[in-house]
C-alpha cells in the first residue's frame, strides 16, 4: 500500500461542541505542530480541525508546485467545514500559519483569530535574486532549531529545507495579509516569544499596530522558540487562548 504523508503528520479532527477552531501550521511544517494546541481545546469539549496545507507533510518537492492561494484555499475550506457543523469559528495559527489566521479574519467568516509567532514581512535582503535563484538553487538549508523542549525538537515532523520558490510565495502571502490587516474586525490575539530566532519578536508590534479592530490583544513569551505550540511555554499560550475565546467569541 502506498501512503503520501509524513508519519505523525497527518490532519486531524476532534469532534465537540459548536465552537469550532481551524488549527493552521507553519511554513515547511505539519499539522503535528499544532497537534497538543488541538489536544488542549479539545479536552475542553470544542471542536478542533487541524488541517494540512497543500505540499506539505509529503514530500518537499510537492511543496514547490504551490502557490500561496492554494494556502489561503485550504484554510477557507477548513473555516466551511468547520461553519457545517458549528455556530462559531476560530482560526488559530502558527508563523505562516499565523499570517493565514490574520488573513481569514478579514476575508473569511470566522469570529475571532489567533496568530502565533507570525511574521509581518521576510526580512531578507537577497529576496529579489529568489526567483533566479531557485532555478539553480531549488532549496536552501535550515539553521538549527531554536526549540528548547529537547524531547518535542526530537519528534519535530517538518522538511529539513526550504525551497527557494516557496519563499517567494510566503512573501506575496506577507503581501496580502498586511494589506487585509485594517480591515480585520473581529478580535484578534498575537502571541510571540522574545527568545524567537525564526520570525523576530519585533513582527508582534508590527503587526498589532495595523490591525483595524480594537478588541486586539497580544501575549508576550519570555523563553520560548519559534514553535510556540511544541516548546517550554505552550502551556501558558494554550491558557492565553482559552481566556482569550472565552471572553471575545459569545
Amino acid at each position: 500500500m502506498e501512503t503520501f504523508l509524513m508519519q505523525t503528520a497527518e490532519p486531524f479532527l476532534f469532534k465537540g461542541d459548536e465552537l469550532g477552531f481551524v488549527l493552521i501550521h507553519g511554513f515547511t511544517g505539519t499539522p503535528k505542530e499544532m497537534r497538543l494546541a488541538g489536544e488542549s481545546l479539545a479536552k475542553q469539549g470544542h471542536t478542533v480541525l487541524g488541517i494540512r496545507l497543500p505540499g506539505h507533510a509529503t514530500r518537499i518537492e510537492d511543496m514547490r508546485r504551490m502557490c500561496w492561494q492554494d494556502w489561503a484555499a485550504a484554510v477557507e475550506d477548513g473555516v466551511a467545514m468547520l461553519r457545517s457543523c458549528c455556530t462559531k469559528v476560530v482560526s488559530v495559527g502558527l508563523s505562516m500559519g499565523g499570517a493565514l489566521s490574520l488573513y481569514a479574519a478579514a476575508n473569511f467568516k470566522v469570529n475571532a483569530a489567533v496568530a502565533i509567532s507570525a511574521p509581518y514581512t521576510v526580512d531578507d535582503k537577497r529576496l529579489p535574486l529568489l526567483r533566479p535563484l531557485s532555478v539553480v538553487k531549488p532549496y536552501v538549508s535550515k539553521g538549527a532549531s531554536d526549540m528548547k523542549d529537547a524531547e518535542q525538537a526530537a519528534g519535530h515532523a517538518n522538511y529539513t529545507q526550504y525551497p527557494t520558490r516557496s519563499i517567494i510565495e510566503l512573501d506575496r502571502l506577507l503581501k496580502a495579509t498586511r494589506k487585509s490587516l485594517p480591515y480585520i474586525s473581529v478580535p484578534v490575539l498575537l502571541i510571540h516569544s522574545k527568545a524567537d530566532q525564526g520570525v523576530p519578536f519585533r513582527n508582534l508590534d508590527r503587526i498589532y499596530k495595523k490591525i483595524g479592530t480594537n478588541q486586539k490583544t497580544k501575549v508576550e513569551l519570555e523563553k520560548s522558540g519559534h514553535v510556540v505550540t511544541e516548546d517550554v511555554e505552550r502551556e501558558t499560550a494554550f491558557q492565553a487562548i482559552s481566556d482569550f475565546v472565552g471572553k471575545v467569541v459569545k
